[in-house]
C-alpha cells in the first residue's frame, strides 16, 4: 500500500483495476525468488509507478474475489506499507490504470473490500 505524508497528513495511493475500474491498492502474485514485501514493491512500481521504502512486516491481510478474465475465485492478499519516495512519470501499466492520492478516510471509503477499508482506516 503506497503512502506519503503531505503537510502532516497521510495519503494513500490507489489505482484503478484493469477489469472493473474500481479503486484498489497495487497488488499481484508473489514473484519467485522474491520475499513477499519485495514482490509488493515491484507491483507498486509496475501498477502505480511509485518507488520507496517497503516495510518487510505486513500491516494486514484481506481476501477478495478475483473475476478478471477467466480467473475467478477468492484471493488472499498480504498488505505491506510502501513509503513513497519517487513518483514516476512513466511506468509499465500507465496506459491501463489511473492513479490518485486519497486522504485516509477517502481511500477507505473508495475501496470495495471491507477488510482493506479497515486496514486503510487503521493508518490514522
Amino acid at each position: 500500500m503506497p503512502v506519503r505524508r503531505i503537510k502532516g497528513k497521510t495519503e494513500v495511493l490507489l489505482v484503478t483495476s484493469r477489469d472493473t475500474g474500481r479503486w484498489i491498492i497495487p497488488k499481484g502474485w508473489h514473484a519467485k525468488g522474491l520475499k513477499g514485501h519485495e514482490s509488493a514493491a515491484r507491483e507498486a512500481k509496475q501498477e502505480a509507478g511509485v518507488e520507496g521504502k517497503i516495510d518487510p512486516k505486513a500491516i494486514g491481510h484481506f481476501r477478495y474475489v478475483k473475476t478478471e478474465r477467466s480467473d475467478q475465485g477468492a484471493v488472499d492478499v498480504t498488505v505491506f506499507l510502501l513509503s513513497v519516495r519517487k513518483v514516476l512519470k512513466r511506468w509499465r501499466e500507465a496506459a491501463q490504470r489511473e492513479r490518485a492520492w486519497f486522504p485516509i478516510d477517502d481511500a477507505a471509503e473508495s475501496v470495495q473490500e471491507p477488510e482493506l477499508s479497515s486496514i486503510i482506516s487503521a493508518l490514522k
